[in-house]
């Protein structure tokens, strides 16, 4: 038996149309986050948003990225 890919598959992509957009909304929210913590006006970033509410969004945004990655495309369509 040879292992080979068919050409039926070798055209999809291996994520769907959501599971790109999540990806693509995560990274935004990572970019976000190290947005938020380098703008922090206190010195060296010991600020609220430095400290705490960039942290946040950068976690929030590693968890869209874990879900778009696992989110599994429904089949048939």
């Amino acid at each position: 038996m040879t292992n080979y890919i068919s050409m039926e598959n070798k055209d999809k992509l291996p994520f769907g149309r959501k599971n790109y957009i999540l990806m693509l909304s995560g990274l935004g929210l990572l970019l976000l986050g190290f947005i938020i913590m380098s703008s922090d006006s206190e010195p060296y970033g010991f600020g609220f948003a430095g400290l705490t509410l960039g942290p946040i969004v950068v976690f929030a945004g590693f968890m869209v990225e874990i879900a778009a990655i696992l989110h599994n495309p429904q089949k048939g369509k």
